[in-house]
């Protein structure tokens, strides 16, 4: 039962996330926040397997809130809570922010409620939330070019199969397709991908595209 801690500046929206997840079985309540410092807090003192993140938000908005978030998991084996973000527009450049933040995927506010709970089991289960399509648009859109950007220090860290396998993840191809390209078993594809994250010191397979995206690993 993955538990979610619901955060949006707007009291309606946020009960009526809280209500549909308390009506839904399988899914437990961790907490609310009105803005992303309570987000913050709360986050640390219930430890959720899921945040409902909303971004423009007054004060510490939500990629702020997604950032400190993921950026203090503790001890915890299954490296922290997956952060799904809420927003108005699919085109918006704090969705873009909030993905190279760590978020694991994003959803309109407007979502059905049945592909609402689909989507926080999606991420639960650590997957992406977005489809490769609707992320290439937002790094074409908002990604600082290679040229312009410092190099990642732990790109000098992989091996040649994990770039191989950092810019396939880049392409938006599953381990399943990874390991049919490159003639591998899914485990071994899931291990250089662990292996790139934890290099390049990424808590989502979405900063993983964006990083392949914005170092020119991506043909």
């Amino acid at each position: 039962m993955p538990s979610v801690l619901v955060v949006d500046d707007q009291f309606l929206i946020r009960s009526g996330l809280v209500a549909l997840l308390n009506a839904a079985p399988g899914y437990e309540i961790a907490g609310e926040a009105a803005d992303g410092e309570e987000a913050v807090r709360l986050a640390a003192e219930t430890r959720p397997d899921v945040v409902l993140m909303d971004i423009r938000m007054p004060g510490t908005d939500g990629i702020t809130a997604t950032r400190r978030i993921l950026a203090d998991v503790g001890d915890r084996a299954d490296g922290g809570p997956k952060v799904l973000v809420l927003t108005t527009f699919d085109s918006d450049e704090y969705v873009f922010h909030a993905l190279r933040a760590g978020a694991s995927g994003f959803l309109v506010k407007d979502t059905p409620p049945e592909r609402l709970l689909a989507a926080i089991a999606t991420v639960h289960a650590g997957e992406m939330l977005f489809s490769p399509g609707a992320l290439r648009g937002l790094i074409d859109t908002y990604a600082v070019p290679a040229p312009a950007r410092t190099p990642h220090a732990g790109l000098d860290a992989l091996t040649p199969r994990e770039r191989e396998v950092l810019a396939l993840v880049g392409a938006g191809l599953s381990n399943t397709d990874i390991a049919g390209r490159l003639v591998l078993s899914a485990a071994t594809v899931k291990t250089h991908v662990h292996r790139c994250m934890s290099k390049l010191a990424l808590s989502s397979r979405a900063q993983a595209v964006v990083v392949a995206h914005e170092f020119g690993m991506v043909p």
